[in-house]
């Protein structure tokens, strides 16, 4: 478990660096096409086009990170409002639900994948293959499934105590 931990730990590390590339590159071509506007007064075609196939990466990504920190679908409102043992087995059905649904993602994702055979046009030069876009799928199922075995970690007590002096972890203040 100590292993799995680890390795949920550098995915989410690179998955949040890989995100914030793609946000740093969406606004470097942003700026590109800003600039070349301001000094020839003419617009680039492509740099809109590029700009959003950072997107899809930075949206399916972003799952995965917001599970780790805990802040799946946790309902704490209606935790707080049912017995103990009810709230623990709907945390526990949140997880299996997660995991059938980062399976789906990554076997349909795959074949999404597998199947892309179209280009993005991006100018009449440039042009990105759509496996591009279509490889976040996959990458996102397969990292929330390596995340599930911690994420039983991330289970809070159904019934927490906000009155008390210690800190409030930040997946549960709302």
């Amino acid at each position: 478990m100590h292993a799995l931990r680890r390795i949920s730990d550098a995915l989410n590390g690179a998955a949040i660096a890989f995100c914030i590339a793609c946000v740093l590159a969406m606004l470097a071509i942003s700026f590109i096409g800003f600039f070349y506007m301001a000094v020839t007064g003419q617009a680039l075609s492509w740099t809109y086009s590029l700009a959003r196939l950072f997107v899809p990466w930075i949206g399916m990504l972003s799952i995965t990170v917001a599970f780790k920190a805990g802040e799946h679908v946790a309902m704490n409102m209606m935790l707080r409002l049912v017995p103990a043992g009810v709230a623990r087995a709907l945390q526990y059905a949140s997880l299996v639900a997660i995991g059938a649904f980062a399976a789906m993602l990554l076997w349909f994702g795959w074949q999404f994948f597998i199947e892309s055979s179209q280009y993005y046009m991006v100018s009449d030069q440039f042009q990105v293959h759509h496996r591009w876009v279509s490889a976040c799928v996959p990458v996102t199922g397969l990292i929330l499934l390596l995340h599930l075995p911690c994420g039983i970690r991330l289970l809070e007590p159904p019934h927490l105590d906000l009155s008390a002096d210690e800190p409030v972890p930040p997946h549960v203040s709302g």
